[in-house]
């Protein structure tokens, strides 16, 4: 599935442009989770990758 949505982490404004945020030029992320699995081979270092954070 392709996400289209962003949102800038500067300002916290929404948008669908993919490079940068149309109101004050900041980083712009995907705000959608990622899937849950039970079943999740990289539980671990994505618990890293938050906790370092």
């Amino acid at each position: 599935m392709v996400w289209l949505l962003r949102k800038c982490v500067k300002c916290s404004s929404y948008t669908l442009r993919q490079d940068a945020c149309p109101y004050c030029g900041g980083e712009v992320r995907v705000p959608h989770p990622a899937k849950f699995s039970l079943q999740n081979k990289f539980e671990v270092y994505r618990i890293k990758a938050r906790r370092s954070s």
